[in-house]
C-alpha cells in the first residue's frame, strides 16, 4: 500500500489543525490533530532520514504552528496557516529527498 508522504501528512496537520480549531471552536481538538499528524510525518522522517533530519524538521513543524500566530496578524490567519503549512512541505521534501539519495 502506498504511504502518504510526510511533507503532505505535515502540511496536512498544520491545515487540519486549525481547521478543526476553527470550526470545532475547540482549539485542544485541533492540538491533537496537529499532534497526531507531526507525530506520523516524525515516523516517517525517522525511518527516511534518521534522527538528525527527524529533530530538525519536528523542530521546524513546531516552529511554523508558533510562527503562523503572529504572521496571521500580518496576513490574515488562512494564509499563515498555508505560508508555513507550505514551508513545513518544502522542507520535508528536501531534508527526505536527499536523504533518500
Amino acid at each position: 500500500m502506498a504511504q502518504i508522504p510526510a511533507a503532505a501528512v505535515a502540511a496536512g496537520g498544520i491545515v487540519g489543525g486549525y481547521a478543526i480549531a476553527r470550526w470545532t471552536k475547540k482549539r485542544p481538538l485541533g492540538g491533537v490533530a496537529l499532534a497526531a499528524a507531526g507525530a506520523v510525518a516524525a515516523r516517517q522522517w525517522q525511518q527516511t532520514g534518521g534522527t538528525k533530519a527527524t529533530v530538525g524538521l519536528s523542530a521546524a513543524y513546531v516552529a511554523a504552528f508558533a510562527g503562523s500566530h503572529p504572521l496571521a496578524k500580518k496576513l490574515g490567519a488562512w494564509p499563515a496557516v498555508f505560508t508555513v503549512a507550505g514551508g513545513v512541505a518544502v522542507a520535508s521534501w528536501a531534508v527526505t529527498r536527499r536523504s533518500a539519495v
